[in-house]
């Protein structure tokens, strides 16, 4: 790594680096995500399961900072979040990001009404980008941008800047699920976690320019994350169903990529998604 990214704070390090989701765009499900979770291998972290103090709530967990990335309730609530990357060297903010999802899922909260609570305490968070809502409604909100929206129906992506930015794994991404949004559930599943397996670097004139140097930018450019200290820790499926069955898939990974236990989760959506 060069010199600068040497100096990059690991607080300026995405908690996960590329969602791609499909609203109200497939015959079958209502909400799609395919989302990879980045993070140095030595931040300790739970598996998805079941919260034994929040039973609805299904999610990983951060075990330094007691949040989580991205999960789902049983009222078919869906959050997930990510840090937007600046380049420079952020102060410790006094909350973590990753109660932002944890709150929303622990609430009944409309999602427009919780963005507004949010963005009146943005300055409290480093920078972020955050979904939050449901098949039903989908919200998104960043503390580098604007005003929260209400997202239509229509395939996006994000990773580590606003919604959407061009960055080459949001456009292939993107690409990549368009072209599998009429496939059915159980080859849906394995399609989106080998879309979200590429490995494969972009054209070093496509790299995006994020300020914290050539080496990191060339090794976060990806899909997915593989090095010595520092990846792709899960790999997320959520499928939501306009019948209100969900599917929650999550591969994990150890340090260098290597793939270890897979959890898969299925229930019936509560008539509670605001």
């Amino acid at each position: 790594m060069d010199g600068h990214a040497g100096e990059t704070s690991r607080a300026s390090f995405p908690a996960m680096c590329l969602i791609l989701l499909a609203l109200d765009s497939h015959p079958d499900y209502s909400l799609i995500v395919a989302a990879n979770r980045d993070e140095f291998y030595e931040r300790p972290t739970a598996p998805a399961a079941f919260w034994p103090d929040a039973p609805s709530i299904l999610a990983g967990r951060d075990l330094l900072a007691g949040g989580t990335w991205l999960g789902v309730d049983r009222g078919g609530r869906f959050a997930a979040v990510t840090n937007f990357r600046q380049g420079r060297r952020e102060s410790a903010a006094p909350r973590s990001r990753g109660r932002l999802v944890r709150d929303f899922l622990a609430s009944a909260t409309d999602p427009g009404r919780y963005l507004q609570g949010v963005d009146s305490d943005a300055a409290q968070y480093n920078g972020f980008n955050l979904l939050v809502g449901g098949p039903r409604r989908l919200c998104y909100f960043s503390n580098r941008e604007g005003a929260p929206r209400v997202l239509p129906p229509g395939v996006y992506g994000l990773s580590n800047h606003l919604l959407d930015t061009a960055w080459p794994k949001v456009v292939s991404g993107k690409s990549g699920l368009l072209a599998l949004v009429r496939k059915g559930e159980a080859e849906l599943v394995e399609a989106l976690l080998e879309l979200l397996a590429d490995r494969g670097p972009p054209p070093e004139n496509l790299l995006p320019a994020s300020g914290i140097g050539a080496d990191w930018e060339r090794l976060l450019s990806a899909a997915f994350i593989a090095s010595a200290e520092y990846g792709t820790r899960s790999s997320t499926v959520v499928l939501i169903g306009h019948e209100g069955n969900a599917t929650f898939v999550e591969q994990g990974f150890l340090r260098g990529g290597t793939p270890t236990e897979r959890r898969r989760f299925e229930f019936q959506v509560a008539e509670t998604e605001a």
